[in-house]
């Protein structure tokens, strides 16, 4: 499946062919991407994105999430995707992360608003909400930009890499807000 963001930028769902160019982006910015995500840490070899990405290939129906390569100009340059669905409750998250190099061009606002249409529509949720690290500006731009209501903050709600527990700002936007 591919989701169109713009002439430039699409999703497209994650594929085995994707781990070699998503090890490749970890391994080359781990200071960048390690500072606000704790599973870089725990990346350490290509297997690990394989295994990675076979788990989210090989999940079972009721564990399934949908999770996209974010491509701009069919180039890998993150990723993007749901998790913690709660289909029971018509919920789920927003998770995502940008190379570098791309960052301050609106690539992941883009993506979250087309992501936020996709759970609404497609997938029928009512609630999506988005955690940000206190301290990862970028990151919580996204939500803020987009319309999404802060809600609170959850502390000490992620252990990041030295292990350092991190307080996490909740985002949220409901079906009728749109």
């Amino acid at each position: 499946m591919r989701l169109e963001i713009d002439t430039d930028i699409e999703l497209a769902q994650l594929t085995n062919e994707d781990v070699v160019a998503i090890f490749n982006t970890i391994d080359s910015q781990r200071d960048y991407l390690g500072k606000w995500l704790p599973f870089v840490e725990f990346t350490k070899q290509l297997s690990d994105s394989a295994s990675f990405v076979k788990s989210v290939i090989d999940a079972p129906e009721d564990k399934f999430e949908y999770v996209f390569t974010i491509r701009k100009q069919g180039e890998f340059v993150g990723l993007i995707g749901f998790k913690d669905t709660d289909r029971g409750n018509l919920k789920t998250e927003i998770g995502y992360w940008l190379s570098e190099k791309l960052q301050k061009q609106g690539i992941v606002t883009k993506s979250v608003a087309r992501l936020c249409d996709f759970a609404f529509q497609e997938m029928g949720m009512n609630r999506v909400q988005i955690k940000c690290a206190i301290g990862n500006t970028s990151s919580i731009n996204v939500p803020k930009r987009l319309g999404f209501q802060f809600e609170g903050i959850e502390r000490q709600g992620e252990l990041l890499t030295g292990n350092i527990f991190t307080d996490l700002m909740i985002f949220s936007k409901l079906k009728s807000d749109r």
